[in-house]
């Protein structure tokens, strides 16, 4: 503000033409608008998580035939992190990142895992009458 009434007195000392006004005008424009993206540059923004670490919710498909059920969902990774296990009806499943969720399965004592894939971060795992 002090540039600006600086600038002003200077042009009122030099003449009363219009175009020291719109010079001041436009100087006092440009000053609040830098002054204004200086503060939003200082100002502490907020940390944002990597995507993979980053709380969302967990989306999954659930694929059921007479005899057997299919588990679709992203999990990350690596392969060698992945693991899985079917025990009273919960399916537990671990990956990387700190990654371990539990799902609740409607299944009968017979059913177990017959088949597992991991490829591209989606795991497909095949429950089966065993």
């Amino acid at each position: 503000m002090m540039l600006v009434g600086g600038m002003y007195v200077l042009a009122s000392r030099g003449g009363q033409d219009g175009a020291s006004f719109i010079m001041i005008t436009i100087a006092a424009g440009l000053v609040v608008y830098w002054v204004w993206e200086l503060r939003k540059i200082s100002r502490p923004s907020e940390q944002k998580m990597p995507r993979e670490v980053e709380q969302k919710d967990w989306v999954y498909d659930l694929i059921k035939n007479n005899d057997e059920m299919v588990f679709v969902a992203e999990v990350p990774g690596p392969e060698d992190q992945i693991n899985v296990r079917l025990a009273a009806g919960i399916l537990r499943i671990k990956g990387g990142q700190n990654f371990s969720k539990d799902v609740q399965l409607d299944l009968t004592s017979e059913m177990g895992i017959s088949d597992y894939k991991y490829r591209n971060g989606v795991l497909t795992i095949k429950i089966q009458k065993v």
